[in-house]
Order: C-alpha cells, then structure tokens, then sequence
C-alpha cells in the first residue's frame, strides 16, 4: 500500500528550477518531487539537529567511525605493549629485591595516592625521595 501524500504547490525561481534539475542525478532522485521531499526532510533535520547523523551523509558518518575505531585500536594496542614492559620490569625487579609485604601495601597506597592526583602524573624525582623520607 502507497503512502499517501499531502499535496503541497509552491513557486520557485527559474534559477532554482534549473539547481534541482541539475541535482536530481547527484541525490539519486528521480523526479523533482521526490528530490525537494528529500530536501526539506534534510532541512528539517538540520533545524532540529537533536540527532547529527540524520544531516551527516552515510559516507562522512562511516569515515567518523573508522577514524574512531582505528584510534581506538591503535591505542589499545599501544597500552598493551606498555603493560607488557611495565610487566617485564615490575619481574625483574620481584627477582631482585625481597620486599616485605606490608611495605609494598604502603607503597602501593601511595601510588595510588600519586595517580589519583589532578594532573596524575609522577616523576622520578619523586619517587626517589619519598623512600629517603624528603617528601
């Protein structure tokens, strides 16, 4: 079953004719009717922009979401050679120093407590003079 239209007349310029007729290919419409339909559905999205990917096209939504996902991946794997560094070390030190575990609980609140910090970050300079007692 059809949908039924409503029957909307309008007058446009000549100017604005030849656009649409010029158009009608490039939106893949076949007929001026069904490309200014398309147009004012795009319009009226455009004024509503609750939702940008009715006014986005197709083509630049998908490059959005592979520019995103490729980041994503490429982070991920990032932090995942990062851990497995961090990893590494964090063994060879275990294989070299005998820390009492009540110790480590300590020192593990305090890097917490760094991390935790606005700015989260940490440097050596500091991590060497809190076991001297200077911080």
């Amino acid at each position: 079953m059809a949908e039924e239209k409503v029957r909307f007349q309008m007058r446009i310029a000549p100017e604005t004719d030849r656009k649409i007729k010029a158009a009608m290919p490039l939106a893949n419409c076949r007929s001026q009717n069904e490309f200014v339909e398309t147009a004012l559905r795009f319009y009226c999205n455009y004024l509503t922009a609750g939702d940008c990917t009715a006014v986005l096209a197709p083509m630049y939504l998908s490059a959005l979401r592979a520019t995103v996902q490729d980041t994503e991946n490429r982070i991920c794997r990032l932090l995942f050679k990062l851990a497995v560094e961090q990893d590494m070390v964090m063994n060879v030190l275990a294989a070299g120093m005998e820390i009492p575990d009540d110790q480590l609980q300590r020192l593990r609140g305090r890097c917490i407590q760094n991390v935790k910090k606005p700015n989260g970050s940490v440097t050596l300079e500091e991590a060497v003079r809190y076991p001297n007692g200077q911080d």
